[in-house]
């Protein structure tokens, strides 16, 4: 399947397919098929495999639309495991399906099929690009090919999903029984799709260069520290970037008023929307501190009701937008009913919020326990928005403390309460902040840098 002379190939996405398509990549992405939605897209005229037996056979259908970028998307279009309500992750109800794990391995299958010397299309790639745990079994069923095969790599957006199935899902999806090892699939007694790629490809990258370190120690390796420690040497961490046409203050729909780096005096008037929507009080020497945001221990903002009592004592206000764990969501609407000019949530996710949240706060508040890479302190940064945020993940990786933003190292409310309070210093010195403001909206935080290194990686695996 690798062609000297041919332009270099690989399937599934790190990066969006359109960075890197810019990049000089040639690309198809498999996917499960959107649920429920039948002629959506054309009967296709090829095939990819199915579960169960072994080797890699010829398959049931691979839809092939194009995207709105001229992509080309390959559809895994087997309905009895692909088409039902919910999503191709959780059912309606928003559990796991039972059978995931003879699903993502009917997705793996037709990962690594693409990728073996039995592919039988017109388009063979180079490379097999997988993403997390659900494509983690490509890059074993790749390894135990006997003929010619494609390279893989796999990016880990989060350690903490690793698509554990039991023994007995093994023998569902055609791995040999030298699989079932330390050194194969195994993971304490289970089958581990995650550590089925992070032992098997060719290379392993993640999403900032800070948690590739982090997720080799045994404090943040999720169990998988040694594996990684081992494998360090094919090992990368490539901070993700942001889509920037749909993030971009100059252009976005969203706000009350557009503004860009020169007309910064604009985002009083979205502080003062934001506060109306959210029904803060008009308080022009009050700052406001933004947070969108899943609500849990993770995020780490179950450190924020312990220092309400302080910031209630100073000119501060919060605007929330985000849900999660019960405890928290309580708390927080607990905190809003009791002062509500000072502390306001919306529980749920709402788009065009979201944007507001970033334009009209004077801060945005992302305390993580662990953040593998982050996409708000980038948002942030390219709002004028300075975040202030614990340093760890892709947040260390993306904020400079005291020149774009504010960091702190320990996961406990008086470091959080001291980086606030260096945040409100800062905002009270109107020269100062401003230059912070510049400072991040400077920054190219595009899929430009990303997709060039992940071109780059690609061409060191394709070296002879």
């Amino acid at each position: 399947p690798t062609r000297p002379d041919a332009r270099r190939q690989g399937t599934a996405p790190a990066p969006p397919p359109p960075a890197r398509a810019r990049a000089g990549a040639g690309l198809r992405v498999p996917a499960p098929p959107p649920p429920a939605r039948p002629g959506a897209f054309p009967p296709p005229p090829e095939t990819a495999p199915p579960p169960g037996g072994g080797g890699l056979r010829p398959p049931p259908p691979v839809r092939k639309p194009k995207t709105a970028d001229g992509l080309r998307l390959w559809l895994v279009d087997y309905p009895a495991y692909f088409d039902r309500a919910g999503n191709p992750y959780l059912g309606p109800e928003g559990h796991d399906w039972l059978d995931n794990g003879v699903r993502f391995g009917l997705f793996s299958r037709v990962a690594a099929w693409l990728g073996s010397a039995a592919n039988t299309l017109h388009w063979h790639p180079d490379i097999i690009h997988c993403n997390d745990w659900q494509a983690g079994l490509a890059p074993a069923y790749l390894h135990y090919l006997p003929e010619g095969r494609a390279r893989s790599l796999i990016t880990v957006h989060n350690l903490a999903f690793q698509g554990l199935f039991d023994h007995a899902t093994l023998f569902e999806l055609g791995l040999p029984d030298e699989a079932w090892s330390l050194h194969g699939v195994e993971y304490y007694g289970h089958l581990s799709f995650l550590k089925a790629g992070l032992q098997h490809a060719d290379a392993i990258t993640t999403v900032s260069p800070t948690y590739a370190r982090e997720i080799q120690t045994e404090e943040e390796g999720m169990g998988m520290a040694g594996l990684l420690r081992h494998r360090a040497a094919v090992l990368t961490g490539i901070v993700n970037g942001i889509d920037t046409e749909a993030w971009n203050p100059t252009t976005d729909r969203h706000l009350a008023k557009a503004y860009d780096v020169a007309h910064l005096a604009a985002k009083k008037t979205n502080r003062d929307a934001l506060r109306r929507e959210m029904g803060l009080a008009d308080e022009p020497d009050a700052m406001v501190l933004g947070i969108v945001s899943r609500l849990t221990h993770q995020k780490g903002l179950d450190l924020l009701p312990a220092l309400m009592a302080v910031l209630l004592e100073m000119p501060i206000q919060l605007a929330v937008l985000g849900s999660g764990e019960k405890a928290l969501e309580d708390e927080f609407r607990r905190l809003a009913i009791a002062h509500p000019s000072r502390f306001a949530v919306r529980i749920g996710f709402d788009e065009g919020l979201a944007h507001r949240i970033e334009a009209g706060a004077d801060a945005f508040l992302m305390p993580s326990r662990f953040e593998p890479c982050g996409l708000n302190q980038m948002y942030s940064l390219r709002y004028g928005t300075p975040p202030i945020v614990r340093a760890t993940g892709g947040l260390a990786d993306t904020v400079t403390d005291g020149v774009d933003g504010f960091s702190f190292r320990d996961a406990t409310p008086d470091a959080l309460l001291d980086a606030i309070r260096r945040a409100h210093a800062a905002w009270c010195d109107g020269k100062r902040w401003r230059a912070m403001q510049k400072a991040g909206m400077a920054r190219d935080l595009s899929w430009s840098g990303p997709a060039q290194q992940y071109l780059d990686l690609y061409k060191k695996l394709l070296a002879p």
